[in-house]
């Protein structure tokens, strides 16, 4: 690890400071790829699947379509739908695949050469746009592969609970408060979250150290819905919905008055006068 960053990371948090002391200096370095596309890849194989399922389903796509090799985009996108729904491919992660070789024979997703060029915003805005992948799956190649010195993944399950194991919380906080408190680690925050990470590993050992301080996390303000029914969920409004319906069938069943119009007063029968009496 960059000592320059161990020891901004120590001054500016007392809690990130004892944890790195019970770690010591770590190692984070980028691994080495072919092409950002094959990570992605792998990146989708992984998803909702533990490390043994998914490395044999890749180990099956790369047989089956790379002839031992990881296959190109062009020979993903040449390969058939049931020949990767037979190496194990959900529908969804076909699509994803299809579409991630798709974007690499068009540029979209560009080597590492291209990449090491733009911003880690422009990164994460233009590798979204394939279908599958999401913010946290480049954040990883950010850290992992480009080796960007201040990214923190503030979704990643590990982080979180890395976050209230170190900080002695009672639960993981939100995303937007780790993402406030991480401010002071700029521009460190990939080693930052590093260290988060080892914090997990450490309570397991039984070895994580007591917080420093305890600390107030920012409070998050919730989005709440507009009253009625634009704020109601689905469910909501289609209860409403079905409410109204039976509301108009019920009156529409009443029976109304001879001669009445709709929505109108029944109109009075005119007084009967007397013989010669004035109007």
């Amino acid at each position: 690890m960059n000592e320059e960053a161990l020891t901004h990371l120590s001054r500016s948090d007392p809690v990130l400071a004892g944890l790195i002391r019970a770690v010591g200096p770590g190692r984070l370095e980028p691994e080495e790829a072919a092409h950002p596309f094959e990570m992605l890849a792998r990146a989708i194989a992984h998803q909702q699947l533990n490390g043994t399922a998914a490395n044999t389903i890749l180990r099956r796509l790369t047989e089956s379509c790379g002839k031992g090799a990881f296959p190109t985009p062009q020979q993903l996108l040449a390969a058939r739908t049931e020949t990767l729904r037979a190496a194990g491919f959900s529908f969804a992660k076909v699509a994803a695949l299809k579409d991630l070789a798709a974007k690499t024979l068009e540029a979209g997703v560009p080597d590492v050469a291209a990449l090491r060029e733009l911003e880690d915003e422009e990164i994460i805005e233009r590798l979204t746009q394939v279908r599958g992948i999401g913010r946290w799956t480049v954040e990883m190649l950010l850290m992992f592969r480009l080796g960007r010195a201040d990214v923190l993944p503030v979704d990643d399950f590990g982080v979180r609970s890395g976050f209230r194991l170190a900080y002695g919380l009672t639960r993981p906080p939100h995303p937007k408060a780790i993402a406030a408190w991480g401010e002071r680690w700029r521009p460190f925050r990939t080693t930052a979250a590093w260290y988060l990470w080892r914090a997990v590993e450490l309570k397991r050992a039984g070895k994580l150290p007591a917080p420093a301080e305890r600390i107030r996390l920012p409070r998050i303000k919730r989005r709440r819905g507009k009253k009625g029914r634009r704020g109601a969920s689905p469910r909501a409004r289609s209860a409403l919905r079905a409410a109204s319906l039976r509301r108009g069938a019920a009156s529409s069943a009443r029976p109304r008055r001879s001669g009445a119009r709709s929505g109108s007063r029944p109109r009075r029968a005119p007084r009967s006068r007397a013989p010669g009496s004035r109007r």
